[in-house]
């Protein structure tokens, strides 16, 4: 029969305002939202306004991704994401989806994303009266002896309607008569006994039958109802129906009881005698199929026992109806109920679902933050479906609950992706029963990686040589930084910061390749111009924001032999010849001429030697090796010429060796005397012998005080650079490469090598015994190892 949906909204209307305040009551415990609506509502039939009544935004309903879960998994309703609205999808038929419960509803979680969270609907699916009652037959023959008396109460078959409340079974009518009536009882269960009573007493020579239309009618409107005959017949003889010593059992079963358990012992007597007192046992008529095919009584003793499984989460109680039948040519009935209770074991584990799961997790994500949400479910009942759910092992994670089943997995402690980039969480749901079950579930969680890490060159400062006269645009060195981020956060860049070298910028001396580190030099080196500075390189990632790491290096300009001795006057001028005069009267040992040179270089190679070029055998002249000073090595013999001519090569220590040659002219002469005329017969421009002594002597006591003067002021300047040097080195935290620059700076003060130095005098000069620099493959070795010395001898 089909209802108008207008009488349906009407009937809804009439109901709602009685359950208004329990129902309220109902949802601020059970729920957050409830939502009533008539069984068999069509497709796109209004529910409610979902999303304004749970509070959200009707424009971000869409892009959070709402979506509906029914613990039945079955889509009875859809949200529209345009407007909220919460619609029906398809047909509900309240029997069908509830059967034998009063009240249908069905819960809905409504789960929204970005951030996550869980909104609890229930929608009650109202009863319409869409259903007949029915009987189990059309007819029932019913045997009365006609010695019953009045007031006689015999059980009948109600019928059955499968819709609720009023639109039950409300009331039966009998048809019209003087000797039978209906009765309906209630026992303390609210279990309804449709008893037929005898009004007054039977004549079966009267009226042997009887038959009478049952009606059974519901409650709903229009009210709908179905017939049955009650076909009576008068027995004349057996006036005695069994007895039980129970009208209802009550017993209770464990759900996993065997196959075979008896369940009661049944006893029913008859005061009748012989075959009329004979009673067997049988189930009512108005046991179902399912009972039958669970329970079995044995016909003689009564006996029920187990032939089928049982199962509290399916039916937690089981009604019974028997009849003990006596023998008799007209057999009479007794009647009993048995109440079968189920009771619960812990046979059903938790059951765990990941409803929703927000990876890979960001390692700078907060505490609190939602990973995933876990749904925990036990069928059983009481403290076997009491669940407790944890974390098993030590993981920076933790379980909150939410409402109802849900836990939400959260974030409970600092995520750092390269010290554990995946988490494995083992979630563990557990019940009370006894024994214990459980379940459990493992979650990867993998961690993304953020921009928390710079680059890093594993050290504050690195010291490199650079051998001077290099060609422009040579590779030097190569830094190069790690970053333990992956993807474009440890993609590594390098730069030159800017700063300033004697008013210069250091991109004008070098530049470093942003991808591979190499260190380039844009210019020759000159050691004599400029032999040491400092620079630092940048290594920043590609992060965002992003990161960055310094490394200073320490440049040291290595000194090579690039520059040859340079004379001093009267020497200076390559092209002239120096003559000097010797009287023949001079004796072994005395000094003609002392040769002064110079070397721009520093260290070995300005270490300066004289010696004569081609000497010859047992030549009158010898020449100092470290002084320059030429001297009479033997007396001089009548035998000698008047004119040498000395060729003197003065060469450095480097490598390779550079030299300069100066030629000198010795004149022997008698007298001073014999020089003035000598020089006046030949023509020469010497002055005056007297005249020429004088300026030589002066010539040479200006020059002495001038290079003395020099060489103090000399010596104070280079005591403080090479004291401001060995402050900068210590400052910049240079480590072992402050021993090597003091050996390197010690071979600076050195660098002028004059003649008016003491006669002799040793410096040896010992590497200090401490790490050396790193070995750089693009670096040229200059000899000075760990425990090398070097002993230089004036």
């Amino acid at each position: 029969m089909e209802i108008s949906f207008p009488n349906c909204i009407h009937v809804v209307l009439m109901r709602i305002i009685p359950i208004f305040l329990l129902q309220l009551a109902w949802n601020l415990v059970f729920s957050q939202l409830t939502y009533i609506i008539p069984e068999e509502s069509k497709h796109g039939t209004f529910v409610g306004r979902l999303a304004q009544d749970l509070g959200l935004p009707i424009g971000e309903i869409n892009s959070r991704m709402l979506r509906i879960v029914s613990r039945d998994e079955k889509e009875h309703f859809q949200v529209n994401l345009q407007n909220g609205i919460l619609f029906v999808n398809k047909m509900i038929d309240r029997e069908e989806m509830c059967p034998k419960i009063a009240v249908c509803v069905i819960h809905l979680e409504i789960i929204v994303d970005k951030p996550v969270q869980i909104y609890h609907v229930d929608v009650e699916i109202d009863d319409i009266n869409d259903n007949h009652p029915v009987f189990s037959a059309k007819e029932f023959n019913i045997v009365i002896a006609e010695s019953r008396v009045p007031g006689y109460r015999l059980p009948l078959e109600g019928a059955i309607d499968a819709d609720v409340g009023t639109n039950s079974v409300m009331g039966y009518e009998l048809s019209s008569n003087g000797y039978f009536g209906i009765e309906i009882q209630k026992d303390k269960h609210q279990s309804e006994l449709i008893e037929l009573v005898l009004k007054k007493s039977l004549d079966r020579e009267k009226e042997p039958c009887y038959n009478l239309t049952l009606t059974a009618f519901d409650g709903g409107k229009p009210r709908l109802s179905a017939t049955t005959q009650l076909l009576i017949k008068v027995q004349d003889v057996n006036d005695n129906a069994p007895i039980f010593d129970q009208l209802t059992y009550e017993v209770s079963l464990l759900e996993n009881a065997p196959k075979g358990t008896m369940i009661v012992q049944l006893m029913a007597t008859d005061l009748d005698q012989e075959e009329n007192g004979e009673v067997i046992y049988e189930f009512s008529s108005q046991v179902s199929p399912l009972e039958r095919s669970t329970f079995n009584i044995d016909r003689k003793t009564g006996e029920i026992t187990l032939i089928g499984d049982v199962d509290f989460e399916i039916n937690n109680q089981y009604e019974i109806r028997v009849e003990a039948t006596d023998l008799g040519p007209y057999p009479l009935s007794g009647h009993c109920k048995i109440l079968v209770i189920i009771i619960d074991v812990n046979d059903n584990p938790p059951e765990m679902t990941v409803t929703s799961l927000s990876v890979p997790v960001p390692e700078d994500s907060p505490v609190g933050t939602t990973v995933a949400i876990i749904r925990i479910q036990d069928k059983d009942s009481g403290a076997n479906g009491k669940v407790t759910c944890y974390i098993n092992g030590e993981v920076p994670f933790k379980l909150n609950p939410t409402l109802r089943e849900y836990y939400a997995l959260t974030v409970d402690g600092p995520l750092d992706r390269e010290f554990v980039p995946l988490y494995g969480a083992e979630i563990i749901a557990k019940d009370s029963g006894s024994p214990a079950l459980s379940v459990s579930q493992m979650i990867k969680i993998e961690v993304s990686d953020v921009n928390d890490n710079p680059p890093s060159f594993g050290q504050l400062s690195v010291t490199i040589f650079v051998s001077e006269n290099n060609p422009p645009g040579s590779h030097i060195y190569t830094v190069s930084a790690t970053d333990s981020d992956i993807s474009h956060n440890s993609f590594v860049t390098y730069s030159l910061m800017e700063s300033v070298i004697e008013g210069i910028p250091v991109s004008s001396y070098l530049s470093v390749h942003p991808e591979s580190g190499k260190i380039f030099a844009l210019l020759s080196f000159d050691h004599e111009l400029i032999h040491f500075f400092q620079c630092n390189v940048k290594a920043s990632d590609a992060g965002l924001p992003p990161l960055s790491g310094n490394l200073t290096v320490n440049v040291f300009i290595v000194d090579v032999n690039d520059n040859a001795p340079t004379l001093f006057p009267p020497f200076s001028n390559f092209e002239s010849i120096v003559t000097e005069m010797v009287p023949r009267s001079a004796k072994t040992g005395h000094p003609v001429t002392k040769i002064r040179a110079i070397d721009a270089d520093s260290g070995y190679n300005a270490f300066l030697a004289y010696s004569l070029k081609d000497p010859l055998e047992k030549t009158l002249f010898s020449i100092g090796q470290h002084t320059g000073e030429i001297t009479i090595s033997r007396p001089i013999f009548e035998s000698d010429r008047n004119e040498y001519k000395l060729y003197i090569l003065v060469k450095d220590h480097g490598d390779p060796v550079m030299s300069t040659t100066v030629t000198v002219i010795i004149v022997l002469v008698e007298t001073i005397q014999d020089i003035t005329l000598e020089q006046n017969q030949k023509g020469t421009d010497y002055k005056e012998g007297s005249n020429a002594n004088i300026y030589l002597i002066m010539a040479i006591c200006v020059m002495s005080v001038i290079f003395l003067l020099t060489l103090i002021v000399y010596t104070a300047i280079r005591w403080h650079q090479y004291s401001m040097e060995l402050r900068e080195l210590k400052q910049s935290n240079l480590g072992s490469s402050i021993a090597g620059s003091w050996t390197y700076s010690m071979q600076r003060h050195y660098r002028l090598w004059l003649n008016g130095i003491s006669a002799k005098n040793d410096l040896i000069v010992f590497s200090p015994n401490v790490s050396q620099p790193p070995a750089n493959d693009n670096l040229p070795n200059h000899g000075y190892g760990t425990n090398s010395s070097i002993q230089l001898e004036w």
